[in-house]
């Protein structure tokens, strides 16, 4: 065997140990979608009111918002979609505490600074950060800065009351009423409340991400278990795992040592999909695991045709070695032309689906991917490596 072919094989080994250690620890890599996990699945309407009627613009900055506040609340792979004109499904998988999240989503956060005889002197509309802290007494607080614009309303509003109460109002409910020691000028001041450090962060996450548009009420909020989720695992491990054993019998049985070498290439197959899915930190969804599993099939039909191409060519006659070449030359259309049509398919899943139908597409492209690297390039590698020691002869 020249440096060559050593070099190419040991480059697929390299491949097959960078996956491996992408994939460690699995479950800190791959992460569950609300039908494995579980979590909350609530749908909010928006409605309209006499100040904020409902539109097509509003409804699609509420779903921005939306998006934000729970970007910045750290759940793992939200859906967050649009459904018909003023609805929208949002679908936080492994949230522990539902409720607060449909708090946190649900809250118009319209904040304002209310003088004594409740006229409103000041909103939300100007701040530029808020974030959770502590005060000298370590209560939990929420600190707020306000722009040119708003520093400079936030100043006439505390000057206008000095001495006097300035009540800080979130959708119309009082969370704290200060009395104004001295004109705050720099546009910084801080809200003090009965706050636990969630509910300041919370706060602060919705004063960040800004005021809804319009109001918006909570049509569905239901409660997704783990124990589907967990058989679910089970059921899709274990089809994939019998799909695989039978399908590394039949290949060693009807193909001898070349269904050996498909053998080898499906498990690297698997290990690159694996270790694809958990570098990218992925979401894996049931169909993520259908994808998976379909992908077993697809791997091993690229091996068949490229085995069968190479003992037509054996047939004529020809060498080992250029039956090899000549049958990895005529099957490579057909496994290109197939994946490719495939990973179109795919793509466009992605492109127009959601949730599980996304999480199917990435876990069938990566599949694609995978499948055509082994069946082209390893198994290539493998059968030019043991084409330099042996026979065709002893091998079918």
């Amino acid at each position: 065997m020249n440096w060559t072919k050593t070099l190419r094989l040991a480059s697929v080994f390299v491949v097959i140990f960078i996956a491996i250690i992408l994939s460690f620890p699995l479950n800190e890599k791959i992460n569950l979608g609300l039908d494995l996990q579980g979590g909350s699945h609530v749908i909010l309407e928006c409605v309209d009111t006499p100040n904020a009627p409902v539109d097509n613009d509003a409804v699609n900055r509420v779903l921005e918002i939306i998006r934000n506040r729970i970007d910045q609340l750290g759940v793992s792979e939200p859906v967050i979609q649009r459904q018909g004109a003023i609805r929208i499904l949002v679908q936080l998988p492994g949230v522990e505490d539902p409720e607060a999240a449909v708090d946190l989503i649900g809250k118009t956060a319209l904040l304002e600074f209310r003088n004594e005889e409740g006229e409103t002197q000041l909103t939300g509309a100007h701040l530029i950060d808020a974030k959770s802290s502590f005060d000298q007494f370590s209560r939990s607080i929420v600190l707020i800065e306000f722009d040119k614009i708003g520093a400079k309303e936030f100043g006439e509003a505390t000057k206008n009351n000095v001495g006097k109460v300035l009540a800080i109002t979130l959708d119309g409910k009082e969370i704290s009423a200060p009395v104004v020691q001295e004109p705050i000028l720099d546009g910084k001041a801080q809200i003090t409340g009965k706050f636990t450090v969630e509910s300041a962060k919370h706060l602060a996450i919705l004063l960040r991400a800004g005021a809804l548009p319009v109001k918006v009420e909570i049509l569905e909020n239901r409660s997704v278990g783990p124990t589907l989720g967990r058989d679910s695992i089970s059921k899709g491990v274990k089809a994939g795992i019998v799909g695989l054993i039978l399908i590394l019998i039949f290949m060693l049985i009807y193909y001898k040592s070349f269904g050996l070498i498909a053998d080898f290439a499906l498990v690297v197959c698997m290990i690159l999909i694996v270790g694809a899915l958990a570098g990218l930190k992925a979401t894996l969804t049931l169909p993520g695991i259908a994808g998976m599993i379909l992908t077993i099939g697809m791997a091993v039909d690229a091996n068949i045709l490229i085995f069968e191409r190479i003992k037509e060519e054996l047939r004529l006659e020809k060498t080992f070695r250029a039956s090899i070449d000549a049958g990895f030359n005529k099957a490579f259309r057909t496994i290109f032309d197939a994946n490719v049509t495939t990973l179109i398919a795919a793509l466009a899943l992605f492109y127009f689906g959601s949730g599980p139908i996304k999480g199917f597409a990435v876990t069938l492209s990566i599949g694609i991917l995978a499948s055509m690297f082994t069946a082209i390039v390893v198994t290539k590698i493998v059968l030019e490596v043991v084409a330099a020691k042996f026979s065709s002869k002893a091998l079918l």
